[in-house]
């Protein structure tokens, strides 16, 4: 639930135990045994070029917090540019990924990428009013957010918003999950 992204390629001390003793890989492999929903995080940087450009990050670390107010927390990596990004905008959406998007979650999760630009090229989105970010269409769910509070937390950074929007279409489709280290959906 910790792991932000869905890749599991990134470089890290993975044998050298914390002050605590465990290591990075005993954490890595305990919590691969936690099935999570994954969600697009979007938010608008108005200040990239004439028109502004829409970014994107898989989340599988996304909880809801509190029904009054209604508040969801989204994990996001120290000095990404999701978190640049969010330290500057207050507005941002989550899309929930139903089982037939896993390209979606796939390619905003690859990491180094320069630009998200042709990342929103091939499939239907919409502006959210409320965000000003893209919502996925198709999505089992989506909501947009302002920002309440940003907690240091780690490598992390919990981002806590309040959800100004939520939608639910009907649809039949089931939701992507990620389960030791793959996309899966529930059969």
């Amino acid at each position: 639930m910790f792991q932000t992204t869905c890749d599991t390629t990134q470089p890290s001390a993975t044998g050298i135990a914390h002050p605590e003793g465990v290591t990075a890989d005993e954490f890595r492999a305990a919590l691969a045994r936690l099935a999570a929903g994954v969600v697009l995080v979007t938010a608008h940087d108005p200040e990239d070029g004439p028109r502004g450009e829409d970014v994107g990050m898989t989340a599988t670390a996304f909880v809801s917090v509190s029904l009054d107010p209604p508040l969801v927390l989204v994990s996001v990596r120290n000095d990404s540019r999701m978190d640049d990004l969010l330290a500057r905008v207050d507005r941002w959406a989550v899309s929930v990924l139903g089982e037939g998007q896993r390209q979606i979650a796939g390619r905003f999760a690859m990491k180094g990428r320069v630009s998200d630009r042709l990342l929103f090229a091939d499939f239907p989105w919409e502006r959210g009013e409320a965000s000003g970010a893209p919502l996925v269409g198709g999505a089992l769910a989506t909501l947009e957010c302002r920002t309440e509070q940003r907690v240091p937390a780690g490598d992390h950074i919990l981002v806590i918003g309040r959800v100004l929007t939520a939608t639910a279409p009907g649809t039949e489709s089931g939701p992507l999950t990620y389960f030791r280290g793959r996309y899966r959906h529930l059969a």
